[in-house]
């Protein structure tokens, strides 16, 4: 049974900076079974981040669409698992008013962490969290999940300029604030969840280049990168092939 000590001792052991900011993907079941359960997880991280910033995705892709363009920030659930959304439900903790990708940060600067992003008119903008995450040389933890959930890979795309990335069409979203008044924040989509289907190809490459280690948070295998690390060697990578991402076709490796 996982407790939040050694969850604690889990996040020490993996060389997490907790002055930094530490951006989250993850999976509880992975974890395995803890002691007060999910509450217990999100301590642990609280606790272990609390000289920094910490931040969970809040996405809302799955049904904020065309047809269903009203995202409440303070209602609309999240659709990328239960810790995000006990997350985003903690006193204290910010969330950011992208109708789609928005993000929830708790800690130091969180509110400079999240302001802007409605005035993003794409997912995964530079000036939002995304791009933030870049700035600040953010760590990103992927707790029991696989760089397939790396949501900051889509911005590097975005950021590049990738063809077939966004949707022509321009969403006419609204975020209606817990004021009771609303925003218009229209905005592009990604063109279905294929491309991140095929983000696993790096897995092995950003290992070997020391951008990427893994290790254990309870029973989950974890893997840690730096988002400016990422960044630089996937623009490089993007700019010799913009269809990197586009096939499921392994990465070839020198000297095969």
């Amino acid at each position: 049974m996982h407790t939040k000590q050694t969850l604690l001792r889990d996040l020490e052991n993996m060389r997490i900076d907790p002055r930094g900011t530490l951006f989250v993907h993850s999976s509880y079941k992975a974890i395995g079974p803890v002691e007060g359960g999910p509450d217990t997880v999100l301590d642990a991280l609280t606790e272990y981040m609390q000289d920094g910033l910490l931040a969970l995705p809040a996405h809302t892709w799955s049904y904020i669409n065309g047809s269903n363009p009203r995202f409440n920030v303070q209602d609309s659930a999240t659709c990328v698992g239960i810790l995000t959304e006990l997350f985003r439900k903690r006193p204290g903790v910010l969330r950011s008013l992208h109708p789609t990708h928005s993000v929830c940060a708790l800690g130091r600067d969180a509110a400079d962490f999240i302001a802007g992003n409605e005035l993003c008119d794409t997912p995964c903008g530079r000036q939002s969290s995304y791009g933030k995450l870049l700035d600040r040389e953010a760590t990103i933890l992927f707790i029991g999940v696989d760089l397939c959930k790396n949501t900051f890979i889509h911005g590097v795309e975005e950021w590049n300029d990738i063809p077939n990335r966004l949707t022509d069409r321009i969403m006419p979203y609204v975020i209606e604030l817990p004021d009771g008044s609303e925003i218009s924040a229209p905005s592009r989509k990604h063109c279905g969840e294929l491309w991140s289907y095929y983000f696993w190809k790096v897995n092995d490459l950003f290992i070997r280049e020391g951008i990427m280690y893994t290790g254990h948070f309870g029973y989950a295998d974890t893997r840690v990168t730096n988002a400016a690390t990422t960044n630089e060697l996937l623009s490089r990578m993007l700019k010799a092939d913009p269809e990197l991402f586009s096939t499921n076709e392994p990465l070839a490796r020198v000297g095969d």
